[in-house]
């Protein structure tokens, strides 16, 4: 073997290492985080009936949590970077974890719309925290695949998540409804592994006594190759928010977490329509289609390592995604709406991952902090516009055809946005 090739191996296994050291644990963090976020739609089921809400204010008060989460999102990301990965996560996770289990106590408009927000606020920056702290670990050339495996978390949550809260909701504990005790019951994951991330997170590769000398070294080398100055990256939190090419990626994410939320937190109540379901049926119906959409993510990323390709990686699935959006609104029979939903949840599921992959290569110091979380933080603006838009139609036209419409149009334009990064790619 020539030394090129050995430096390349033992760097394999280095980094192999590291992903079965730190994915599972930063995968389980992220499926309960996402979990507590989106378990709204399944309460939906039986809540808005049980407190009063319409369509609309369901919407709303879905996606008013991603008001607390845009106000907080920098800062709290910026905080992440100076006092470390494992003292600021394990915080927001034990007030999250607090406040999802709040919910439970909602008793009508007023009070949903004041605690989704807040929990907005306790969740903040740890997306793109975790999406900063990956940049610590692993080079650009592995870290499409690494952040689809991170973000499978999106999908298994649905997978696991979908029959176990829609089964909750015919459980009743001390005189409780179904929807409060699956909240309780869902919220206290979170506070424990907030507690357990004090124990097992290790802030940066200098600090993980895991990693033998030689391979922290291995490790190094692979990071600093990309640590040299090239045309195009940014250094600098001012340069970031300055930047052009941040607000773009910005722009096409906002596309995406459009049909992201806007299906995640509507999608039981779409198919619980098609009649004749049951709650438990519903689940494990809502379930379907995350679970090839997370063989796909999977796939789909390793593929783009493979290859190298980034922009293609993207915009295929994010087209696929306005298609699906496209044919469920348009069409009448539900076999086709299912269908059409699912394609749907593919193109968004495996389009995200992909995004992180840009401006992740770009971005570097302090511009890396608050890059990625400006990035995120107006991408998920969406997380409010999506449910919102949902809402709204439902109640002024009695379907989802027209919200299902401006969920494919938005990814149409972050398709289009996203042709753009061919010709801007830095070095």
């Amino acid at each position: 073997m020539t030394d090129a090739g050995e430096a390349s191996a033992r760097e394999t296994k280095v980094l192999r290492k590291i992903a079965l050291r730190l994915l599972p644990f930063m995968g389980l963090l992220y499926f309960t985080a996402y979990l507590d976020r989106v378990n709204v739609g399944f309460a939906a089921l039986t809540m808005n009936r049980d407190i009063g809400l319409s369509a609309a204010a369901y919407g709303l008060g879905s996606g008013i949590f991603f008001i607390g989460y845009f106000l907080f999102e920098i800062p709290s990301n910026l905080i992440l970077e100076k006092v470390g990965a494992r003292r600021w996560i394990a915080r927001i996770m034990i007030t999250w974890g607090v406040l999802s289990a709040a919910m439970a106590f909602v008793r009508g408009p007023t009070s949903f719309y004041g605690v989704r927000f807040l929990l907005g606020v306790a969740e903040a920056g740890f997306f793109p925290g975790m999406i900063l702290y990956l940049t610590y670990w692993f080079p650009w050339a592995r870290r499409a695949r690494i952040i689809a495996m991170f973000m499978l978390a999106i999908p298994l949550s649905s997978v696991v998540g979908a029959p176990v809260s829609t089964a909750l909701l015919g459980v009743s504990v001390l005189g409780l409804h179904g929807w409060q005790t699956m909240f309780l019951l869902e919220g206290i994951p979170a506070v424990l592994l907030g507690i357990a991330v004090i124990f097992l997170m290790t802030d940066r590769p200098a600090a993980a006594a895991w990693l033998t000398a030689d391979e922290r070294a291995v490790l190094q080398a692979a990071l600093d190759r990309e640590a040299q100055p090239a045309a195009g990256h940014v250094h600098g939190l001012a340069a970031a928010v300055r930047s052009p090419q941040v607000w773009r990626y910005a722009l096409v994410y906002f596309g995406v977490i459009m049909g992201n939320y806007g299906l995640s937190f509507w999608l039981p109540q779409i198919v619980k329509g098609f009649g004749g379901l049951t709650n438990q049926q519903t689940g494990w119906l809502t379930a379907l289609p995350y679970l090839v959409a997370a063989v796909a993510m999977y796939l789909w990323g390793r593929h783009s390592d493979r290859t190298g390709e980034r922009v293609w990686h993207f915009g295929l699935p994010a087209a696929l995604a306005s298609a699906g959006f496209l044919l469920a609104a348009m069409a009448h029979d539900p076999s086709i709406q299912f269908a059409g939903l699912s394609a749907a949840t593919i193109g968004v599921c495996c389009a995200a991952p992909m995004l992180w992959s840009f401006p992740t290569r770009f971005l570097r110091a302090s511009a890396a902090a608050g890059g990625i979380a400006l990035i995120n933080s107006v991408g998920n603006l969406a997380g409010y516009a999506g449910p919102s838009i949902m809402g709204f139609m439902k109640e002024a036209t009695g379907d989802y055809s027209g919200g299902l419409m401006v969920l494919a149009v938005s990814l149409g334009l972050s398709v289009l946005l996203a042709a753009e990064f061919r010709r801007n790619r830095p070095g």
